[in-house]
């Protein structure tokens, strides 16, 4: 609604002066003008998305509304620390006699309290999970930043291994839409100490990938200042990868999916679902755990 307005003021903008030109008897003059204006915009609208980046790409909310004792489950209230100072809001919420754990980075919108439904999922199917909010979310201190949220991942990680004695071949790293992004690279950084697997939800091939399909007659791969390449991350990920994704997906294209299944190592697979991007896997749950309990297996028996 708000690109649909400022286009319609520009337009009634460049009428009114090409007008004010041409009855002045000054068709040249007025195709100069034009041509001025669309440069102007054009140049405008490509230093808006640069200024403005880091609000298309990170959208925190700071209040915690929910706790997962508001759906009946245990859970462990954290502060993790980072090794460059910040402290993490997270939650752990333990499972009867769970054989994995899963390390759960959420998307690019609200905190930890508004992904109570897939902890719910997640505790059915008798996974551990360490939720954590990123730098500048929720109770997180700090801002956001793209080598910051891979950071607050590998502390949250390390939290696992040192306070929960959690072998990494036990931990599941797990993101969706922009963690998605954040748990590749994470993958991609511990070739050493590989999980027992990546999970990766709705998520895109990178940044300015995503940002060229959005808005494709600007100058998005110039200006872009944020990356979150997990097609080159995958390269490098040596654990099975279990690609989640959605055909009819309207903010990431299932293309990108494909993508990244291809781009990753055996074992791998890629497995779809139904529905929009943030509300397909609550529309259509009895599939979503049914792919959940498909990635468990597979994570356990990679074929």
């Amino acid at each position: 609604m708000f690109r649909m307005i400022l286009w319609l003021v520009i337009a009634v903008l460049m009428t009114w002066l090409v007008g004010r030109r041409l009855q002045k008897g000054s068709p040249m003059a007025a195709i100069g003008l034009v041509l001025g204006l669309i440069a102007a915009v054009y140049l405008g609208l490509a230093l808006l998305l640069l200024v403005f980046q880091s609000k298309l790409v990170y959208m925190p909310w700071a209040k915690v509304e929910m706790t997962p004792a508001d759906i009946g489950l245990d859970f462990e209230d954290l502060r993790i620390a980072t090794p460059d100072g910040q402290t993490l809001h997270a939650w752990y919420i333990p499972a009867e006699d769970a054989a994995f754990t899963v390390l759960f980075c959420h998307g690019n919108a609200g905190n930890i309290s508004h992904r109570l439904d897939t902890l719910q999922i997640l505790h059915d199917l008798g996974l551990n999970c360490l939720i954590f909010d990123y730098r500048g979310y929720g109770q997180s201190t700090g801002r956001p930043t793209e080598e910051g949220t891979i950071i607050d991942a590998l502390a949250s990680r390390q939290w696992l291994i040192d306070h929960k004695q959690i072998s990494p071949d036990r931990i599941i790293l797990f993101g969706r839409s922009l963690g998605g992004a954040v748990a590749a690279v994470t993958a991609a950084r511990i070739p050493d100490t590989p999980s027992a697997g990546l999970i990766i939800e709705s998520s895109f091939t990178s940044v300015p990938d995503l940002g060229a399909r959005f808005y494709p007659w600007l100058p998005v791969r110039f200006f872009a200042r944020f990356s979150y390449d997990a097609k080159t991350a995958l390269q490098s990920v040596d654990c099975p990868v279990f690609i989640i994704h959605s055909p009819d997906d309207e903010m990431i294209p299932f293309e990108m999916g494909q993508t990244l299944y291809a781009a990753a190592h055996a074992p791998k697979r890629l497995t779809e679902i139904q529905g929009s991007h943030n509300e397909g896997f609550i529309e259509h749950v009895a599939l979503y755990r049914s792919v959940w309990k498909d990635a468990i297996q597979f994570i356990t028996r990679p074929k």
